[in-house]
């Protein structure tokens, strides 16, 4: 089969089947591309994730487009973002055409209502992956721990502690560098 028409179908299977958005896909790309077939190293997926936070829009698309550039430039990246958006776009416009009828009905309600517990649990899996693969330990964990405070209790916007935290990094490096 095409890598192409491939790549697409994997991220198309990821994105019918996944509820919760992007953070929620991240295991199961993570399980397709880095153990299954091995396109992507587990080092580099995790750098593609960093960046794909990063930048401005769809989590989900973005790092698709990331791994899809890396493996085979624009054709890869346009085919696996195309993957990851159509199933979205089909389910919202199939939920839109049908949804006020249904929506009042008890057993829809109590569905979505079962749904929400899932979907935490599959934000929250790559959370604590990633920060087992980022060396979180007891003397570091303050860094995650100050940013989620900063940005929730004190409204602090997260790009401003994602420059505060790089800048931080890249000081602490060069004092390192210096004294080691």
């Amino acid at each position: 089969m095409n890598f192409y028409l491939r790549a697409f179908l994997i991220f198309f299977r990821i994105g019918l089947f996944t509820i919760g958005g992007g953070y929620a896909m991240v295991p199961l790309i993570e399980a397709d591309l880095v153990d299954k077939r091995k396109w992507v190293k587990k080092e580099d997926f995790l750098d593609l994730m960093a960046l794909a936070q990063t930048v401005p829009g769809i989590f989900a698309v973005n790092i698709a487009i990331f791994i899809g550039y890396k493996l085979k430039g624009f054709w890869g990246a346009f085919w696996m973002a195309l993957g990851t958006i159509l199933p979205s776009f089909l389910i919202i416009l199939t939920i839109a055409l049908f949804f006020r009828q249904f929506q009042h009905v008890e057993a829809v309600e109590h569905v979505f209502k079962g749904i929400r517990p899932a979907v935490v649990a599959l934000i929250a899996a790559p959370t604590f992956k990633m920060a087992k693969s980022a060396r979180i330990n007891r003397y570091n964990i303050w860094i995650p721990v100050v940013s989620a405070l900063l940005i929730w209790l004190l409204g602090f916007s997260p790009i401003y502690v994602i420059i505060l935290s790089g800048l931080g990094g890249y000081l602490y490096g060069r004092y390192q560098k210096k004294y080691n």
